[in-house]
């Protein structure tokens, strides 16, 4: 893929992830090649059927969850996403937001759709610290560790 290729590509799928819902999953072969592979702190799997069973646990787990792209670096074949992630958890403080700042990095196949798609944000930070009895002892570990 070049650059405008690449451009267009990423153009779409930042429209899919900032307006994603539900349904979109059983669509995501639209954008993802059938042996992608999607990573992040808490999956590692490969294969479209896999990757939108981490989609729809999403949508499981979570209340309204919302991409919001802020950056993009672009490159031949891939990019690089900055996002803000926002979602309120079903079973846990249901009316509070959480927000998950990270990035992800895609890799394109010829035909525009993901290979690879790799989360980078950090879970001890974004998630754990904010849970009552974890984040406590997190937040300590924080203060120790720091200079």
């Amino acid at each position: 893929m070049n650059r405008d290729e690449t451009a267009a590509a990423v153009e779409r799928v930042v429209a899919l992830f900032e307006a994603l819902q539900p349904a979109d999953v059983l669509r995501l072969g639209d954008f993802y090649m059938d042996d992608a592979r999607f990573k992040d702190p808490f999956n590692d799997v490969a294969g479209l059927p896999a990757v939108q069973r981490v989609f729809a646990h999403m949508f499981e787990t979570l209340h309204a969850p919302r991409f919001d792209v802020t950056e993009c670096i672009l490159d031949a074949g891939q990019c690089f996403l900055v996002w803000d992630f926002s979602f309120r958890f079903r079973s846990f403080r249901p009316r509070q937001t959480f927000v998950v700042r990270g990035g992800s990095q895609l890799r394109f196949a010829a035909d525009g759709r993901i290979t690879l798609h790799r989360d980078w944000w950090d879970a001890a930070e974004e998630v754990y610290e904010k849970l009552p009895v974890l984040g406590a002892l997190m937040r300590l570990l924080k203060r120790r560790a720091a200079s």
